[in-house]
């Protein structure tokens, strides 16, 4: 995109040929003819697409996984490796002290 930068329109059609998924399906609820510029696309997308975005979870996240009342150990130790196993780079020490 950097050979085009200085083209708007036709940097706003590639950069809707990128997006997958809930980015995409955001990128065309934009009201039409609401974007002049790839800059303002750039500004109003990351706004918009900001409130689509899940919000990465932590180490210390596992802390607040807790055994449910009527759950089989076998099935907390799943869904706790599985909240683990969602968190990039987990730290291991605070998975131990959470576990």
């Amino acid at each position: 995109m950097i050979l085009y930068r200085n083209k708007d329109d036709l940097m706003c059609k590639i950069f809707a040929t990128t997006l997958q998924g809930e980015a995409q399906d955001c990128f065309y609820t934009l009201p039409p003819q609401s974007i002049r510029n790839f800059y303002k696309l750039s500004l109003v997308f990351t706004k918009e697409y900001s409130s689509y975005r899940t919000i990465k979870k932590k180490s210390n996240h596992l802390f607040d996984v807790k055994k449910n009342p009527n759950e089989s150990l076998r099935g907390y130790v799943r869904r706790f490796k599985a909240e683990k196993a969602k968190i990039v780079g987990c730290n291991d020490s605070i998975a131990r002290a959470a576990s």
